[in-house]
């Protein structure tokens, strides 16, 4: 992929929406690809997230560790999803494995990078603190609406 195509599949994440193309520059710029193999693990569950993916080509499903021990199938997702998005302001734990599908293209972005960006545009920390307000807010919104069913 050349680097206009990962600056257009990263202008439509939610997240970098409202970026211009400098910035999403300088994201795709300092990212990495990385190719993973059909059946091999991205990451694994409860392993620290330094970083967010974006998908650039393929399937990846995410697992998560059932009660009974054994792996879940929770979602399957392709192209132009970003998997671990607070990993880019704050240290988290994955909260799923994710493992390919098929052979798959990935863009790693580091909380390193992020913060440097955050650093360099003022503006657009105030936009992430935007998104994640949102974010957690859709988060609470779905607890609340879970919370009769264990009363």
């Amino acid at each position: 992929m050349s680097l206009s195509d990962d600056i257009e599949l990263l202008s439509a994440l939610p997240l970098f929406s409202g970026l211009d193309k400098d910035q999403l520059r300088l994201i795709a710029f300092g990212a990495e690809h990385r190719q993973v193999a059909a059946g091999q693990a991205l990451f694994r569950e409860k392993a620290p997230a330094e970083c967010a993916y974006v998908v650039v080509r393929g399937e990846i499903e995410l697992y998560v560790i059932g009660r009974d021990g054994k792996p879940h199938l929770e979602a399957r997702v392709g192209p132009g999803i970003m998997l671990s998005e607070l990993a880019l302001i704050t240290m988290v734990e994955r909260k799923y494995t994710a493992v390919a599908v098929e052979d798959a293209d990935v863009i790693r972005i580091t909380r390193t990078l992020f913060h440097r960006l955050l650093e360099e545009y003022p503006q657009m920390a105030r936009q992430v603190e935007g998104r994640i307000k949102q974010s957690l807010a859709a988060l609470i919104d779905g607890a609340e609406a879970l919370a009769p069913k264990f009363s």
